[in-house]
């Protein structure tokens, strides 16, 4: 009898690895993790920790062939920075990823008549806001409203939440009252912060690069205007929202696609927080046109009242208590050692 099992895909990232600790340790079905790096030593002790490509068909039929995946958290993605350079990349690993896990699942909920739970990360960068004036004039879209990315990473992830709502309510649905099977349920996150890795130049990164400039006592250049606002959330809210929307009763959702987020900052409100816990900091602003333009295609801000309503979604960290007890003790602590 194959052992039942959780799958999470890009669990050496930053989101990742927060994830497979928290499922680690509130779990009791046998947890595989993947991606194309190792996972840290006190990690893979934890997991079974498979280093492989996303697009190896062959990789994944060995899993189900020894496993019975009651869910899937997949995170592997080549990030929006990332993907503006190598644009076919990125589809092949964020499209074509996505489909061949959501292709796995939806077979295995058909074979076993019970359905693979399918968490699907996605990112504020699937909106694409087309001037300054409408960005203001629209601080909180809802999940369908201004959805035209400019990036290749929105327009993949926006095509991704298409598809798990394909493979989840039409793939190979020959009757019209039958069954979906695939329970594909997905998240919108918007800029999130890590106290625990080190920036590696995403789109939202300018926050958290001022905050660990001034823990190292250098000065920094924003690569975005001060006057540039978008939503950030915590790590630890991030990892505990896919979570908690994993065990939401499915009679609850009244959808398939939640923003969530935690709190909106401009640049310079950013700055703020970050000079008063390191008074001398010193931060200046140099934007970048192409990220810029990024930014400024992303909302102030994003209405997450259905995932409020339908599923108990509720930040821990607003702004004041991510830099106080999260951010700033631990990026402290990083730096004095």
């Amino acid at each position: 009898m194959r052992k039942k099992a959780t799958l999470i895909t890009g669990a050496a990232g930053e989101v990742g690895q927060a994830l497979v600790e928290r499922v680690v340790e509130q779990n009791n079905t046998h947890v595989i993790s993947m991606d194309i790096k190792p996972l840290p030593p006190e990690l893979d002790a934890k997991v079974q920790h498979i280093v492989g490509d996303i697009l190896d068909h062959s990789l994944f039929d060995r899993i189900v062939s020894r496993y019975d995946i009651t869910h899937i958290y997949h995170l592997a993605a080549l990030l929006s920075t990332s993907a503006e350079y190598s644009p076919m990349l990125a589809h092949n690993v964020n499209v074509g990823g996505t489909m061949r896990l959501l292709q796995l699942a939806a077979e295995q909920s058909e074979w076993k008549r019970e359905p693979v739970i399918f968490i699907f990360p996605s990112s504020v960068a699937a909106f694409g806001m087309d001037s300054l004036e409408n960005k203001a004039a629209n601080p909180r879209p809802e999940e369908w409203e201004w959805n035209k990315p400019i990036t290749m990473y929105g327009c993949n992830k926006l095509y991704g939440e298409t598809l798990g709502i394909y493979y989840s309510n039409h793939y190979q649905q020959l009757a019209e009252n039958e069954p979906t099977m695939l329970d594909f349920r997905c998240v919108r996150y918007p800029g999130l912060i890590s106290a625990f890795t080190v920036p590696s130049g995403g789109t939202s990164d300018y926050g958290p690069e001022m905050l660990h400039a001034a823990a190292q006592g250098k000065a920094y250049a924003s690569f975005v205007r001060k006057d540039a606002a978008i939503s950030f959330m915590a790590m630890p809210d991030a990892v505990g929202s896919v979570i908690q929307l994993a065990n939401a009763p499915r009679e609850n959702l009244t959808r398939q696609i939640y923003n969530i987020t935690a709190f909106s900052l401009t640049a310079e409100e950013f700055a703020a927080h970050v000079k008063e816990h390191f008074p001398d900091a010193e931060i200046t602003y140099n934007p970048d046109i192409s990220r810029q333009r990024i930014i400024d295609s992303w909302p102030i801000d994003m209405n997450d009242d259905a995932a409020r309503r339908d599923w108990g979604w509720d930040p821990e960290y607003d702004a004041e208590k991510a830099f106080s007890e999260y951010l700033v003790p631990n990026i402290r602590k990083r730096y004095e050692k």
